[in-house]
């Protein structure tokens, strides 16, 4: 071939995770409608997203294990199914448990196998000293995905209702991602090819050394029974529950909380592509940059971004201006979401070896599991916090009316 067929590999996990990902993430332009038609508490709702990620959770160990022995092919295809099932069952839903059992278990599952887990269990294979890059350029497809796909859904959303956008959008993810990853292959020795398409063992020998701190640790042969008695595994362990609780708190409350402060349904489902399409750019070249600084700095730099982001949003509740907007937006895109680029890359150069799906895919428990709590207790926070106001304003109110109260006798 005249160019590397893992750049063919890294296109079709461009356009699954454009499309996958952001089937998952319609959740949270699905959640206002569905709020409003069934009058479901809020907590209660937004409750399936999470759900469906702590079913996620638990599958990711299984899903590593898999993929360590039959493939990304059958992992990813199996996904790819369980998410369409789930998107065109939604419709059906008429009780809370039926929007459990179809958007947060089945297309919490699919999103598992076919997103961010799916593709960092066998994508850091392909490459070495460009895999930060490698995964970005491929996670990078959400970006572009959500700018084409939310706006459309959101607007399909507007005219047809939540039930048509499901069904259309499960029609895409089977239709186009189906037929699509069966090009996937394992790793570039299925082809008799090497990491980065070097031509030589040795280049690729050397490359595989480039981004290790540790290579004495790296040698050895890591099963999970030993990954998960060293710190190291623990302390990745908790940065993944961490950064995901922060990014899917967001995520999910974004456009329902843009909405309440004073922002159209239109402008916050832009917001919500915007900040993905920022990402496009900020996952690139952190990606790339952590090929040469190191994956941890890259890590504190998408961790910044989420405080920054958090601050905004508390600031858009008094001063909700189009400043502020893209402040959160930029920071959550840019920066925040240069997290992706290394999750892969981190514990891929230090439990490297033939199980590595099955330890990536325990971090990955820790991980799914942040992300799952994130959006629940975040809504539950809402519910305290507006029911806290509601008691202070009562209380101020009734304070108010005891003066005039006491004044009555003298009037008369």
């Amino acid at each position: 071939m005249p160019f590397f067929y893992g750049w063919i590999v890294v296109a079709a996990g461009f356009v699954t995770m454009a499309i996958g990902v952001n089937a998952r993430t319609a959740f949270s332009l699905l959640f206002p409608p569905i709020l409003d038609e069934f009058g479901w508490e809020r907590g209660l709702t937004a409750g399936a997203f999470s759900f469906g990620f702590l079913v996620s959770a638990v599958l990711s160990p299984l899903v590593g294990r898999l993929m360590d022995r039959r493939g990304p092919r059958i992992v990813i295809e199996m996904g790819v199914i369980v998410m369409a099932t789930g998107l065109m069952l939604a419709p059906l839903a008429n009780r809370p448990w039926h929007l459990y059992a179809t958007l947060g278990v089945l297309v919490g599952g699919g999103a598992n196998c076919l997103g961010y887990t799916g593709q960092s269990l066998f994508l850091p294979n392909w490459f070495v000293r460009r895999r930060g890059l490698a995964l970005s350029l491929a996670f990078s497809g959400v970006g572009v995905g959500s700018i084409l796909l939310l706006p459309w859904l959101q607007a399909l959303i507007a005219r047809a209702g939540w039930r048509a956008a499901c069904w259309a959008l499960g029609f895409l993810v089977l239709g186009v991602l189906a037929p699509l990853n069966l090009v996937l292959k394992r790793r570039p020795e299925d082809l008799g090819l090497h990491p980065d398409g070097e031509i030589a063992p040795r280049g690729a020998a050397a490359a595989r050394r480039t981004n290790v701190v540790d290579a004495a640790w790296a040698a050895v042969d890591w099963t999970l029974a030993r990954a998960i008695r060293t710190t190291r595994f623990w302390w990745i362990a908790v940065g993944y529950f961490f950064g995901l609780f922060a990014w899917y708190a967001v995520q999910v409350h974004q456009t329902k909380y843009l909405v309440e402060v004073g922002f159209s349904p239109t402008h916050a489902g832009w917001a919500l592509g915007l900040v993905s399409l920022f990402g496009v750019p900020g996952q690139i070249v952190l990606g790339h940059l952590s090929d040469r600084i190191g994956r941890e700095w890259v890590w504190t730099v998408g961790s910044l971004g989420f405080v920054l982001c958090l601050l905004a949003l508390l600031a858009l509740r008094h001063a909700p201006t189009a400043p502020l907007l893209y402040i959160m937006v930029a920071s959550q895109g840019m920066l925040g979401y240069g997290l992706t680029s290394v999750i892969g890359a981190i514990p891929a150069e230090i439990f490297e070896g033939r199980h590595y799906g099955s330890v990536f895919g325990t971090l990955m428990l820790a991980a799914i599991g942040g992300g799952a709590a994130g959006p629940w207790v975040a809504g539950a926070w809402v519910i305290f916090s507006l029911e806290l106001r509601a008691l202070f304003c009562s209380h101020q109110s009734r304070h108010a009316r005891t003066p005039s109260a006491r004044s009555a006798p003298d009037s008369s």
